[in-house]
């Protein structure tokens, strides 16, 4: 299966959207009241195309909140009725997509712990065999873009035409300002293999905070992502699953009002060769991030080395470093030679800040700051 060639519906001829895809609603079903209190504001504001709640909620561990299950389902089912809004619950089991199914509900999502599981994604894909429901699969917990398309494969070959992804984040052992790093490269790259697949990004996942997701919404239209999936609650502090990612239907209208669309030279990006210059600028514009984070780290690590009297040159570390990252590096295709030099340039770079933090307490970098 050629992915540039799937017979991919386009997401406004489903989904009724306009310059980009927003779904919204809160993280659980809770009540019917506030299901419709949610649903009758978000339709109100004019720019939500899809009302979304969780249904079944997969638990860490039991005891937890897990839905409200098949009742809820009739609860989504006035909410078509009195708004027009399209309907979408996640999915964990063929026995759920038969319920949604039965209740009308316009869209399945696939969630993160699903994907990773390619048995279970295959007995859900059989269970939408010869429906017309669309469907949209979130990344594995993992950052494993094989992965991710794998899931989507599988629901294609069942004839599932109405097909999206999700981008909801990557689970990420260190310290981060996210609750799931955001990885753009692999939706990115995503995007590049299988161009027709939409894209919807999910800040509230991704972020785990109210305050990061309007930058990371502006970030997702700026990439040309397709649409939006936040989670909104009429009262997120009594939230009785993901409350400090929930934000009102209130601040959603504020945020899609901050929110700019720039330019996507649509003449120009059905070009092979313009589509993939954007695809390196995206790319380009990644790695320079990355390299700025991995440098505040190393100011850091200058600092404390300069406060327990610590020598910069930590030469078994480099060579260990050296070692490992030339074997992943060559191991996902890049010459030797090329991988070397990179990183002896970003280690020359590291030691000449780390030397005068030594000298002066700060870099340049620190200084400009």
């Amino acid at each position: 299966m050629d992915c540039k060639d799937l017979d991919i519906v386009p997401l406004k001829h489903w989904a009724g959207s306009g310059d980009y895809l927003v779904m919204a609603g809160p993280c659980s079903a809770e009540s019917r009241e506030q299901i419709l209190e949610t649903a009758t504001q978000l339709a109100h504001d004019g720019r939500v195309s899809i009302f979304r709640a969780g249904i079944w909620k997969p638990r860490t561990r039991p005891g937890a909140f897990e839905g409200m299950g098949d009742a809820a389902l009739e609860w989504m089912a006035e909410v078509k009725s009195l708004t027009g809004l399209l309907t979408a619950v996640e999915v964990g089991t063929p026995e759920h997509v038969e319920a949604a199914l039965k209740h009308g509900i316009d869209v399945v999502w696939i969630g993160a712990r699903t994907t990773v599981n390619p048995f279970i994604v295959k007995e859900i894909a059989e269970a939408l065999r010869g429906t017309e429901i669309a469907v949209m699969v979130k990344n594995p917990v993992n950052p494993d873009p094989n992965l991710w398309m794998g899931a989507i494969e599988r629901v294609y070959q069942v004839g599932i035409r109405r097909l999206a992804g999700i981008h909801r984040g990557f689970y990420f052992f260190k310290k981060s300002p996210w609750r799931n790093a955001p990885m753009w490269e692999i939706p990115i790259e995503l995007k590049r293999i299988c161009p027709r697949i939409p894209i919807i990004t999910d800040p509230s996942h991704i972020s785990g905070k109210p305050e990061l997701i309007p930058g990371i919404a502006q970030k997702s239209l700026d990439l040309e992502m397709d649409g939006l999936m936040i989670e909104v609650h009429p009262d997120p502090v009594n939230a009785l699953t993901d409350s400090a990612q929930q934000i009102t239907p209130a601040v959603l209208s504020e945020i899609l009002n901050s929110l700019k669309l720039r330019s996507r030279q649509p003449s120009s990006f059905d070009d092979t060769l313009e589509r993939l210059r954007l695809e390196i600028d995206k790319l380009d514009q990644e790695l320079l991030e990355i390299l700025a984070r991995r440098m505040n780290i190393i100011d850091e690590i200058g600092l404390y080395k300069k406060e327990k009297s610590i020598t910069i040159l930590q030469l078994k570390r480099w060579r260990q470093m050296l070692s490992e990252r030339i074997e992943t590096g060559t191991s996902l295709g890049l010459e030797e030679e090329f991988l070397t030099q990179i990183l002896q340039l970003v280690h020359e770079e590291s030691i000449r800040r780390q030397q005068l933090i030594m000298d002066n307490g700060r870099s340049n970098q620190t200084s400009k700051g």
